[in-house]
């Protein structure tokens, strides 16, 4: 994929058609399914696609002048697209949007072509990419590491090439840290610079919508589209005059070492980076950051929990419905109270206060996105520790109105990304977006790795009850990246017990000659995947071979004996899904 810039030159002088770019844009996304399907969670039907790209081309002819002609994105599915479901990764939370969100609908107006609803963290919530009932992508160069989160699926998309950009969310760093993952251009404007009407809260006083592009250029014309007062959205503010960076600027730089958990790859990168800039013309100028880094520490510390908490509420989704790690992090918020919220917000006025100053001293912040990188299997196993090492630099920037932007900054010798960020006060989005054209242009990065698109290492996985689609217990798979390869039965030679006193309830397989054949799914997980999956398999339960109606063996649950005590003989419904159903 070209850039945005380079498809709406030819489109609107028409040298390509509109209709041409959106073809090659479904034929490319169409490819990367069999490599990461995880990204989307629904796709435009390819026949509106391509009207849409024929009526842009017919505004064209019409000598219309349109400054997204023909471009293609995607946007994160917890965006109101009109016609469309948002889950915000939460099918029990799904509604068909009337109308697009108003960023959203200024873009299409613009001429820009949408391919789908990309991949999140359940609700926005997390910064690693495996949050999700649709599976975890990958980073592309890399996909046995994070891809990054909330806005994992919107980054994938860009870096892969499957579109021109894609539009994220950022509560605590979620159009940043992605970009810094996947080697891409990621603006987080100020706090209601853009409108966030159509938007599913995370934390609403928080919340920003923002893009991932291959490059500043453009970033700074999908910002010049969707920037803009919007009357509907109370968050909305009028934009004051535009701050400015000179030439020669003040760049604040931590005066005691950073912590990069241990990743030396990561604190060269950074420096190299810090390097660039001083040739650039930056005058360094030490900065203490503890303040910062103790402000980020309100976000899920402190009462903007319950904000997330009431975001839930007000779509009236039912706990149980929640990835366990979400549910964990959002019914933490009950225990807040209104004395909480405001001893919270004094804090918080206290940090303001602090950074306020900041901006007395320096016209920029520079900081790394993220400290370092974790594989997908890492992250599984330790959720919460490590997803908020990656928030470490991140999230302090909405409480604290800041604005910023998220360069690349090169590669780790295992393919993974790292990148900078550049902070700036409120308001300084313009000027953010010209630094980081120049560190650009001064230092352009296209030496870097081939994209991963090995064909995985992988096996299969038989389940027959909790494990299902819907069951309880579904985001063991998902948030592996388990590929749903879809329904089979097996061999008729099987048993189905309902286990006594088990929580979820769960069913036992046991082979019987005289048995039957029983329901079941199929996935596909890769190697670690799958040994991190069977580590969590509880007794009586264990993993081990299944034989399928046509003769195929595959790995799947069977039972221990002690498993059929006091359980009930279930075989006669076929399988789990039709005996809860007889149950309600």
């Amino acid at each position: 994929m070209i850039s945005a810039r380079s498809i709406v030159a030819d489109v609107q002088s028409g040298r390509r058609k509109a209709v041409e770019v959106a073809a090659e844009a479904l034929a490319r996304a169409d490819a990367y399914e069999a490599l990461q399907p995880e990204v989307w969670i629904a796709r435009v039907a390819p026949d509106d696609v391509l009207q849409a790209a024929r009526v842009v081309d017919q505004r064209i002819g019409r000598g219309e002048k349109l400054p997204l002609a023909g471009a293609p994105f995607a946007v994160k599915d917890n965006l109101d697209v009109a016609g469309m479901p948002t889950t915000a990764a939460c099918p029990e939370a799904a509604y068909t949007a009337t109308q697009s969100a108003h960023v959203i609908a200024r873009l299409l107006e613009a001429g820009a072509i949408l391919i789908g609803k990309t991949n999140l963290d359940q609700f926005a919530t997390g910064l690693v990419g495996v949050r999700s009932p649709y599976g975890a992508p990958g980073c592309v160069f890399n996909r046995e590491y994070v891809s990054g989160g909330s806005s994992s699926g919107s980054s994938v998309a860009v870096a892969a090439g499957l579109v021109s950009f894609a539009l994220g969310t950022d509560t605590a760093g979620s159009g940043r840290v992605p970009a810094a993952f996947n080697h891409l251009i990621g603006l987080k404007p100020t706090k209601g610079r853009w409108s966030t009407s159509g938007l599913v809260p995370a934390c609403r006083s928080l919340d920003c919508i923002t893009v991932f592009t291959r490059d500043t250029a453009d970033a700074a014309l999908v910002d010049s589209v969707a920037s803009g007062f919007d009357e509907a959205d109370p968050f909305s503010r009028m934009s004051p005059p535009a701050l400015q960076i000179g030439a020669a600027f003040r760049l604040g730089v931590p005066d005691k070492p950073l912590e990069f958990f241990g990743d030396a790859e990561s604190a060269a990168l950074f420096d190299a980076a810090l390097a660039r800039l001083a040739k650039l013309g930056a005058e360094i100028v030490p900065v203490d950051v503890d303040p910062l880094i103790e402000c980020a520490s309100l976000l899920y510390q402190g009462p903007w929990v319950a904000e997330r908490t009431a975001a839930i509420k007000e779509l009236g989704v039912d706990h149980a419905a929640l990835h366990p790690i979400v549910r964990k992090i959002v019914e933490g918020g009950k225990k807040y109270s209104a004395v909480d919220s405001f001893e919270g917000y004094y804090k918080l006025k206290r940090y303001m206060r602090s950074a306020e100053a900041l901006w007395r001293n320096l016209d920029v912040l520079l900081l790394p996105t993220a400290p370092t990188i974790y594989k997908i299997s890492d992250v599984i196993a330790d959720p919460l520790a490590l997803n908020a090492n990656l928030g470490r630099y991140t999230n302090f920037v909405n409480l604290l109105d800041m604005s910023a932007i998220a360069v690349p900054a090169g590669f780790r010798k295992n393919a993974t990304c790292f990148g900078v960020t550049l902070i700036g006060a409120a308001w300084a989005d313009v000027a953010l977006l010209a630094l980081a054209a120049r560190y650009e242009e001064h230092f352009p990065m296209t030496d870097k790795p081939q994209l991963d698109e090995k064909p995985r290492a992988a096996i299969t996985l038989a389940v027959v009850g909790a494990h299902l689609q819907g069951m309880p217990l579904h985001h063991q798979l998902s948030s592996r990246a388990a590929r749903f390869l879809g329904a089979a039965q097996t061999a008729p030679s099987y048993k189905l017990y309902a286990m006594a006193n088990s929580t979820p309830p769960k069913p036992a397989l046991a082979f019987d000659e005289n048995g039957a054949s029983i329901a079941l799914e199929l996935y596909e997980l890769g190697v670690a995947e799958f040994g991190s999956f069977v580590a969590e398999v509880p007794p009586p339960l264990a993993i081990g071979t299944v034989t399928l109606a046509d003769g195929t063996q595959v790995k799947g649950f069977v039972a221990e004996p002690r498993a059929l005590i006091g359980a009930e003989d279930i075989t006669k419904h076929g399988g789990w899904r039709a005996f809860i159903a007889s149950k309600t």
